[in-house]
């Protein structure tokens, strides 16, 4: 032979280290815990509104017809805590695959993650607005 290098049109894949698959899995089951929170929170919160108004009947206050805000912001958090699992299970498994054939993930995308964080800001400034003004 010349020296020549002959491929097979088979890549050789360098074996995976067993950590990575398992700070893979890590990350993923963090936001699937979040998702969670995010979900059970908005939910105590969607239900706030009705304690509150069941209060203010307790005490004889005439409450006026309407579900107020805490049905909207605990509806906005439990999504959020959905988009959450979803990309969480996304990335997981994306990132699994590159893993397993030898590659190293691309750079994360970070839109998802800046957007679960800003919209949780701001249902907790809305949040806060609602405790401070109406409740």
């Amino acid at each position: 032979m010349s020296g020549e290098t002959h491929s097979t049109g088979v890549e050789d894949h360098a074996p995976v280290d067993p950590r990575v698959p398992l700070a893979l899995e890590r990350t993923f089951l963090a936001w699937i815990r979040t998702g969670l929170a995010m979900m059970g929170f908005g939910f105590v919160v969607a239900r706030f509104g009705l304690f509150l108004r069941e209060l203010e009947r307790v005490r004889g206050a005439v409450v006026p017809p309407g579900r107020g805000i805490s049905p909207l912001l605990g509806t906005g958090l439990v999504a959020l805590g959905v988009c959450a699992a979803a990309w969480a299970a996304y990335r997981f498994r994306h990132d699994l695959a590159a893993a397993g054939q030898g590659q190293l993930a691309p750079i994360r995308s970070t839109v998802v993650p800046t957007f679960i964080a800003l919209a949780l800001c701001g249902i907790g400034a809305a949040t806060i607005w609602y405790f401070l003004m109406v409740a």
